[in-house]
């Protein structure tokens, strides 16, 4: 059985950058659902086009397209030493779906950490943060010039204007955190304190993760 994580969080918690760095180091594809949807968007796809709509409102895709992007991308042969999901699912309907597409596949258990940090942090990194123009890649630090990846043009994102960050927050908190829930009492969920420097919430997200691989689901 592979190696299956949902790294969850509110806006701004760093589960972005924590996934991508888990799943390099473990060698396993970080499936980000932001990155099917800009894929999707360059392509002109319609569907794409109203999601992004919607998150730059500040609101959530509807839990169909999601599930349906998901599984299409869970049913590919490169996630079968495991996985590392970020921002899915974000609805009690999406976690049931994804539980129901992790048997049919028998995938194994899932292991679901949640990066924890106060608003009043959250509210203050996303108003400072920015992404590149070109490629979406989160800015390395509030001070760097141009995109560590591309060399892009760094912009504020258009959802990280502060009356948007207070509405994806609300959100996250209406919708989002009943998933949190709907795990919590599983033997596999964890908890990281992501108020920490990034380096340190990383050591702790590994071992937390390492111990829950050993428990059931």
């Amino acid at each position: 059985m592979g190696l299956n994580v949902i790294m969850m969080g509110p806006p701004g918690a760093g589960k972005g950058t924590q996934a991508g760095q888990f799943a390099k180091d473990r060698g396993l594809p970080k499936i980000s659902t932001g990155d099917i949807l800009r894929e999707a968007i360059k392509e002109n796809n319609p569907t794409a086009l109203a999601a992004k709509a919607r998150m730059d409102r500040g609101e959530l895709v509807d839990d169909a397209m999601m599930i349906a992007i998901v599984a299409d991308r869970l049913a590919k042969s490169d996630v079968q030493p495991g996985f590392v999901l970020d921002g899915f699912p974000r609805t009690v309907a999406q976690a049931r779906a994804l539980d129901d597409l992790m048997d049919r596949l028998g995938s194994g258990p899932l292991i679901v950490v949640d990066v924890a940090v106060p608003e009043p942090e959250l509210v203050k990194r996303l108003a400072g943060r920015r992404i590149c123009s070109n490629c979406g890649t989160n800015a390395a630090s509030l001070d760097a010039t141009a995109c560590g990846k591309c060399g892009g043009r760094l912009v504020q994102r258009a959802d990280d204007d502060q009356g948007i960050v207070l509405e994806r927050l609300r959100v996250y908190q209406q919708s989002t955190k009943p998933v949190l829930e709907y795990y919590r009492e599983r033997p596999t969920f964890r908890v990281v304190n992501g108020a920490q420097a990034p380096e340190r919430v990383a050591s702790e997200l590994n071992a937390l993760i390492d111990h829950a691989a050993a428990a059931k689901r």
